[in-house]
């Protein structure tokens, strides 16, 4: 049986893994994206902006630049869905070239197809926008060529984090990746130790591809510990190269054939939806709630003396810890860090304020904050503490497959709970019905439903007893 101790939680010293995070090349993406953007609005202006001062000797002529700005929001449009700001435009110019240049051609056709049938052509001069079309394009295709320049110079040519983890398999290697060995940072992926699974889940972090060359017998574990980290992971097989599988990533220069194997629950879109959605909600909460935050506080305080938050490590996702805030309901001698023992309605060691916030879920409040610092989302699975158990098991005792709800952030409330899923785990039963419900919508996840859970829970909470 998976313990929580023994030689893998002193083995690996923190502060190296801690070394090994990688920086978040998504977010330096992100702003190369918008800088692109900005850059091409302006390039376009500039290409008609000299179309009008070649051929009509005026700079910035009104007509030719109206024909400009009709055009742009048509351009960004079209760019936007052909992939002209993406990943491989950072290092590929002739690819990064060719997409701008199919969005100018197809925004100048729709912006010449909406004149004709308005009767406005007239008010464009065909060679002027003829040569800002031109001098546009001419400018595009040198900016393209410029941006794998800038790349090499100053992100060291590295567009996307890639990791391979090295168990013992056959030999890879990537361009400019990081390569770690599972036996140096003791990573055994058919342990179930949470603190393992954190190391992990740290040298995950910020990765956009993760290759694992293991033996045969460790694929499956691997594969199911991708999974649960939500990353884009990949397992060398040599089977698969030998048969020309297809839907897998071969190395011709190699000889070695990847199964993909986990791409993470969320696109990049719909991970910017759902953190723009937690920031926004969380921000109003905190701002909406402060007079009661305060009298609750206070009111702790006053009972006993004792500090108002409790700080229990919880698991989040990837697998890592993080501090979770909430109200303490303990009196300050018997609070459990662990969450071993679960609390039940008579419990001695609740406190008079504490059974009111518990009952009215006041006490969960303050992971408001959570959600602020990114730690948890409004809606997801509940993070548990380490030590919960459901029939004197471990919860990942019960199910294997609990580890791959940590494949999204925590929430404040989930699917589990509005269908009330919740409260002590005294059979195995309780955990494995809310398992089923959080990897339902973990497959499943839209804005629009996590919508509806979150005015689901405010009518759970204002029409029924205490989660």
């Amino acid at each position: 049986m998976n313990t929580q101790t023994g030689p893998l939680l002193t083995a690996v010293q923190p502060d190296i893994v801690e070394s090994k995070i990688a920086p978040s090349r998504e977010r330096r993406r992100l702003r190369a994206y918008v800088l692109m953007l900005l850059i091409d609005a302006v390039l376009l202006h500039l290409g008609f902006a000299l179309a009008s001062l070649v051929y009509e000797g005026v700079w910035w002529q009104k007509s030719t630049m109206l024909a400009a700005q009709t055009m742009l929001p048509v351009f960004f449009t079209i760019a936007l869905y052909n992939s002209t700001y993406c990943v491989r435009v950072l290092s590929d110019w002739i690819f990064a070239a060719r997409k701008a240049l199919i969005a100018l051609v197809i925004s100048a056709g729709l912006l010449n197809f909406v004149a004709f049938y308005t009767k406005s052509n007239a008010q464009f001069s065909r060679i002027s926008v003829t040569l800002g079309l031109l001098f546009a394009a001419l400018a595009l295709v040198a900016f393209r060529r410029i941006v794998p320049m800038i790349i090499d110079r100053y992100w060291d040519g590295r567009v996307r984090n890639q990791l391979v983890i090295d168990d013992g398999g056959p030999s890879f290697s990537l361009d400019k990746c990081t390569t770690i060995s599972a036996a140096k940072y003791e990573l055994d992926p058919t342990s179930h130790d949470p603190f393992m699974l954190d190391r992990l889940g740290k040298l995950l972090r910020n990765q956009d591809q993760v290759v694992v060359s293991c033996p045969r017998e460790h694929r499956e574990a691997w594969a199911f510990l991708l999974k649960s980290t939500g990353v884009y992971g990949e397992i060398v097989s040599e089977p698969a190269h030998t048969l020309g599988a297809v839907g897998v990533h071969r190395y011709e220069g190699q000889e070695r054939t990847t199964l993909v194997v986990s791409t993470g629950p969320l696109g990049l879109r719909a991970r910017m939806m759902k953190r723009g959605f937690d920031f926004s909600a969380a921000l109003a909460g905190l701002i909406v709630l402060s007079p009661l935050l305060l009298i609750i506080a206070l009111s702790i305080k006053l009972e006993d003396g004792g500090p108002v938050l409790f700080i229990q490590r919880r698991l989040g996702r990837g697998n890592q810890f993080f501090d979770m805030l909430k109200f303490r309901s303990m009196r300050q001698e018997k609070l459990d860090q662990d969450g071993a023992q679960s609390t039940s309605r008579e419990d001695d060691r609740i406190t008079r304020i504490g059974g009111f916030i518990r009952r009215t879920s006041i006490d969960e409040l303050p992971q408001l904050i959570n959600v602020l610092k990114g730690d948890m989302s409004v809606v997801g699975p509940r993070p548990h503490a380490l030590g919960s158990r459901a029939n004197s098991k471990l919860f990942w005792e019960v199910d294997s497959r609990y580890w791959k709800r940590h494949s999204l952030k925590p929430g404040l409330t989930g699917l589990a709970q509005v269908r009330g899923h919740r409260g002590a785990t005294e059979q195995e039963k309780d955990l494995t019905d809310r398992l089923q419900s959080d990897l339902e919508y973990i497959s499943s996840w839209s804005l629009r439903r996590d919508i509806a859970i979150l005015f689901r829970t405010v009518w759970v909470l204002t029409h029924e007893n205490a989660y």
